[in-house]
C-alpha cells in the first residue's frame, strides 16, 4: 500500500466519524431550530405563541402610539388601528416573496414613524412644538452639546450610545414583527380573512359612533394621520422658505438714512439685555412667581432709590424652551423668526436689525458681551456690533454652572470694565447687546451673589458651585425644576439691577426682555409663549417716550399690560425715539 492510498484511508475513516463542517454556517441553525422543537414541543409551542404575541403588541402599539407625553395612558394603548386591518388585507393577498418584502418595508417605515413619534414628544416636552423633518436636525447636536455641558462627557457618550441603539431596534424590531404576523396571516387565511373582515366592521362602527374608552376613541387611524401631518409640514415648511424669503426683503426703515434713525437716543448709553428662559411662567406661576414677583418688588424700589425708573410689558416670543437665537433675532428684526430656515435667511440679508441701526447712525460704538457664544459667530456682522466678547474674552477661571460658562454677575462686571467704563470714541455714545446665561436650563447648580469687588478672575465661584445641586437631580424631578428655575430668574434679575445701581448714569437706557419660556415641562403644556420685557432709565424723557405703549410702572408688568408681538418690538422702539420710516420694498 502507497504512503498516498494510506492518507486517503484515514481521511475517510475521519470523514466517517466527523461529517464535514456546512461550507455556510448559518444553516445550521435552522436544523437546530428544528432539532429543539422536536425534543421540547411544549416549550416551542409557547415560546412561539409570546413572539407572536409581543410581536403584536409592538405592531399595534407603535401604530396607536401618541406624539405627546401628555396623552400617554393605558387606554391610549388599547385602541383598533385602521392601519393594521388595511395592511392585513394586502399582506393577505400577496404571493410569497412580495407578501415578505412588503412586510419588512412597511415594518421599517413603521419603525421610522415611531422615531418621529419619540422625537415629537421629546420636543413638545421642551420646545412646545413637534420635530421639524427638514430643519430640526441640527438642533439634535445642540442637544448632546448641552447634555455634555449639564452631565458630563461620559454620561453624555453613554445617553448618545443607547439613543442609536434605540433607533436601530425601532427599525429593526417592527420589521421583524410585521414579516412574522404576515407568516402568520398567510399559514391561516381563512382565519385571517375572516378576522381582517370582523375588525374592519368593528372599527368602521366605533369610528361612525365614536366609541370610546376612557375619554379616547376605539377607532384609532393614529399613523395615517401622523404621516399625513408629517407630509403636510414638509410642504409648509418648504413653502414658508420662499414667501418668507419675500417678506424679509420689506423693511419700513430699510431706507431710513443713518441722521434719521434714533436721534432721540444721541448722547444716551443704551443697553439691550436678554435675560435666558425669563418667561411669563417667572411671574405668574403658583411655585416660581412668589420668589421671583417679591425680587421684581424690591428691585424697583432699590432702582428707584439710586434716580431709575422702569415701565414693563409683554411681548410672545417666536420660540418656546429653546432656540433662544430665534427670540434674539426677532426682537432684533422686526420679523417673525419662527424656525432655523426663517433665521439663516435673515443671518444672509441686509435686513436692518436694531442693534444695527445704531451702527448705521455713525453716532454709536456698538458692542456684544456674549458668554453663551464658544465658537465662531459670523451674525456680528448683522447685529451690526463693532466687538464682540464671547466666552473666552471675558478672562474667566472660575468653574462652569452646566450649560453657563460664568455667572451673570462675572459677565456684568466684565462689561462694565472693559467696556462701560470706559469712553466710546470722540463725539459718539454706545448701544451695547448683552445675553445673559445663568438661568439657562438644567438650574443646577446655580450661582450665588457675591460682592462686587471679589469677583476677580470668576475663582471665587468654585465653592459655590461645588456646594450647588447636580443637574442630574433637578433634571429629573419636575417640582425642584421649577423650584430652581425660579431661583436661577431671581439672581439673574439681581445681578442686572444690581449693576445698574451701582454703574448706571444719567444717560443709561436699559432695555432687558426674555427670550423665551421654559421648558414646557417647567411652564406647562399649554403655557403662554410671552415674556416680560422692561425700559429703565434716570433720564424721564426716556420713559416719556413710551408713555402711550400703556406699560406698567416698575419692573413688573400688570397680568393686563399690552402684549405685542416680538417681532413688532423693532419698529415700535424706532418710532418712539424719533426715527423716521423710509420703506425698502424688493
Amino acid at each position: 500500500m502507497s504512503a498516498l492510498q494510506s492518507a486517503e484511508d484515514v481521511a475517510e475513516e475521519i470523514t466517517d466519524v466527523a461529517p464535514r463542517p456546512s461550507r455556510r454556517p448559518w444553516t445550521a441553525w435552522p436544523a437546530w431550530r428544528r432539532r429543539w422543537r422536536e425534543r421540547h414541543p411544549t416549550a416551542a409551542q409557547v415560546l412561539s405563541v409570546t413572539v407572536t404575541v409581543l410581536a403584536a403588541a409592538l405592531v399595534v402599539g407603535a401604530l396607536v402610539m401618541p406624539n405627546t407625553v401628555v396623552r400617554l395612558g393605558p387606554a391610549t394603548f388599547f385602541r383598533l388601528p385602521a392601519e393594521a386591518i388595511v395592511g392585513a388585507a394586502v399582506l393577505l393577498a400577496l404571493p410569497r416573496r412580495p407578501r415578505v418584502a412588503v412586510a419588512a418595508a412597511s415594518g421599517v417605515l413603521l419603525g421610522a414613524m415611531t422615531v418621529l413619534n419619540v422625537l415629537d414628544m421629546g420636543f413638545n416636552q421642551y420646545l412646545g412644538r413637534s420635530f421639524n423633518v427638514v430643519l430640526d436636525w441640527s438642533l439634535l447636536g445642540d442637544a448632546e452639546s448641552y447634555l455634555e455641558d449639564s452631565l458630563g462627557r461620559t454620561a453624555t457618550l453613554a445617553a448618545v450610545a443607547g439613543v442609536i441603539a434605540l433607533v436601530l431596534l425601532l427599525l429593526v424590531l417592527p420589521a421583524l414583527a410585521v414579516v412574522r404576523l404576515s407568516g402568520l396571516l398567510a399559514r391561516h387565511p381563512g382565519t385571517a380573512t375572516r378576522g381582517t373582515l370582523i375588525a374592519g366592521v368593528v372599527w368602521i362602527t366605533c369610528s361612525s359612533l365614536g366609541v370610546q374608552m376612557a375619554g379616547v376613541p376605539i377607532a384609532s387611524d393614529r399613523t395615517a394621520t401622523a404621516l399625513k401631518a408629517q407630509a403636510r409640514r414638509v410642504s409648509d415648511t418648504l413653502a414658508d422658505e420662499a414667501e418668507f424669503r419675500k417678506v424679509a426683503r420689506v423693511d419700513a426703515f430699510g431706507n431710513t438714512p443713518g441722521s434719521q434713525l434714533v436721534p432721540d437716543l444721541r448722547g444716551k448709553d443704551v443697553i439691550f439685555t436678554f435675560i435666558e428662559s425669563y418667561g411669563r411662567s417667572a411671574i405668574e406661576d403658583p411655585v416660581i412667581a412668589p420668589g421671583v414677583n417679591r425680587t421684581l418688588d424690591v428691585r424697583t424700589k432699590a432702582l428707584a432709590a439710586a434716580g431709575f425708573h422702569a415701565r414693563s410689558g409683554w411681548l410672545t416670543s417666536a420660540t418656546y424652551g429653546g432656540s433662544s437665537w430665534l427670540g434674539h433675532s426677532t426682537t432684533m428684526s422686526g420679523l417673525w423668526i419662527s424656525n432655523q430656515q426663517r433665521y439663516r435667511t435673515v443671518m444672509a440679508s441686509d435686513h436692518l436689525s436694531l442693534t444695527g441701526a445704531f451702527a448705521k447712525t455713525g453716532a454709536f460704538d456698538t458692542v456684544g458681551v456674549m458668554p453663551g457664544v464658544q465658537k465662531g459667530w459670523p451674525e456680528q456682522k448683522w447685529y451690526g456690533l463693532d466687538k464682540v466678547y464671547n466666552a473666552f474674552q471675558l478672562g474667566y477661571r472660575g468653574p462652569k454652572f452646566s450649560w453657563s460658562t460664568m455667572p451673570d454677575q462675572y459677565a456684568l462686571q466684565q462689561y462694565q470694565e472693559r467696556v462701560h467704563s470706559k469712553p466710546p470714541a470722540a463725539g459718539r455714545s454706545r448701544m451695547s447687546l448683552l445675553i445673559l446665561t445663568s438661568s439657562h436650563q438644567p438650574w443646577a447648580p446655580i450661582p450665588k451673589m457675591v460682592g462686587w469687588d471679589r469677583l476677580g478672575d470668576g475663582s471665587v465661584f468654585a465653592d459655590i458651585e461645588a456646594a450647588g445641586n447636580r443637574a442630574e437631580d433637578v433634571i429629573a424631578d419636575t417640582t425642584r425644576s421649577r423650584e430652581e428655575y425660579g431661583r436661577s430668574i431671581q439672581y439673574s434679575v439681581t445681578a442686572l439691577t444690581e449693576w445698574l445701581e451701582r454703574y448706571g448714569t444719567e444717560d443709561t437706557v436699559l432695555v432687558f426682555l426674555g427670550d423665551h419660556q421654559p421648558i414646557a415641562r417647567v411652564s406647562g403644556n399649554h403655557a403662554s409663549r410671552d415674556v416680560p420685557v422692561s425700559i429703565v432709565a434716570k433720564d424721564p424723557r426716556m420713559l416719556d417716550k413710551i408713555a402711550d405703549w400703556d406699560w406698567t410702572d416698575g419692573l413688573r408688568p400688570a397680568e393686563d399690560a399690552p402684549v405685542w408681538k416680538m417681532s413688532s418690538f423693532r419698529d415700535r422702539f424706532l418710532r418712539a425715539y424719533g426715527s423716521t420710516p423710509h420703506p425698502k420694498r424688493d
